[in-house]
C-alpha cells in the first residue's frame, strides 16, 4: 500500500469487505471505489492494482486474525491447557462464522481459503503470501500441540505435520460452512482434531 489518508482507507475497507463477499474476479476497480464513495482515479493514487489491494486486505485480515489467534492460542483467553486453548480456537471460528452469518445471511467462510481455491494459479505474489499465512497458522498450532504432548495429553509423533493436518481440517470445514451455507458443518471439528492427535482418554 502506498500513501495512507481517509480515502485509501476507506478503499482497504471496501475492497476487504467485497472480497470477502464476491471474491476478487467479480469485482472492478471501479466497484470498489463506489463501494469506499471516493472516484475512480483515486484508486492507483494509493494501489498500484487491484492485486496490490488484495495483497493489503490479507495483510490486514492476517494481522487482525493472528492477534486473535494468539490471544486465544497462548492462553490469554483465560484457559489453560494446551487442548483446551486448541477447542477454544475452533469455537471461536465457528461462533464468529455464526455472527457473519446472521449478518449477511450467508457463510462467507474464510477470506485465504477463498483466494486460495481462486488465486492460487493466477497471482505468484498473492498465492506465496498466503502460503507464509498458512505455514504460520500451522506453527502456532504446531507449539500449542507440542505442548499437549509434553503434557502426555496426545500421542502423536509429527507435531508440525499433526498441526499441519488440524489447519487443513479447520479450513476445510470452514469451507463445508460455506458451500452448505450451514455453520453447523464445523461441529465434528473438536472430535476429528482429537483422533488426529492421537489424545489420550481422560
Amino acid at each position: 500500500m502506498g500513501r495512507t489518508s481517509d480515502a485509501g482507507e476507506k478503499i482497504l475497507a471496501a475492497g476487504r469487505s467485497l472480497f470477502e463477499a464476491r471474491g476478487y474476479s467479480a469485482l472492478g476497480v471501479a466497484e470498489i471505489c463506489k463501494a469506499a464513495g471516493v472516484p475512480k482515479g483515486s484508486f492507483y493514487y494509493f494501489y498500484e492494482s487491484k492485486e496490490a489491494l488484495a495483497l493489503a486486505v490479507v495483510d490486514e485480515h492476517w494481522a487482525d486474525q493472528r492477534r486473535e489467534w494468539t490471544r486465544i492460542l497462548s492462553g490469554g483467553s483465560g484457559v489453560a491447557q494446551p487442548l483446551d486453548r486448541l477447542r477454544k480456537l475452533f469455537e471461536e471460528t465457528e461462533a464468529g462464522q455464526h455472527v457473519v452469518q446472521q449478518g449477511c445471511g450467508t457463510v462467507l467462510g474464510c477470506l485465504f481459503g477463498n483466494l486460495s481455491l481462486e488465486m492460487s494459479n493466477r497471482t505468484e505474489a498473492v498465492r506465496a503470501r498466503l502460503q507464509e499465512i498458512f505455514d504460520a497458522q500451522v506453527e502456532m498450532v504446531a507449539a500449542v500441540v507440542g505442548e499437549a504432548r509434553d503434557r502426555g495429553d496426545v500421542t502423536v509423533a509429527d507435531t508440525q505435520e499433526a498441526a499441519r493436518s488440524v489447519v487443513a481440517q479447520l479450513e476445510g470445514q470452514v469451507m463445508f460452512a460455506k458451500l452448505y451455507n450451514n455453520t453447523g458443518r464445523m461441529s465434528p471439528l473438536w472430535g476429528n482434531c482429537l483422533a488426529l492427535l492421537g489424545a489420550r482418554a481422560a
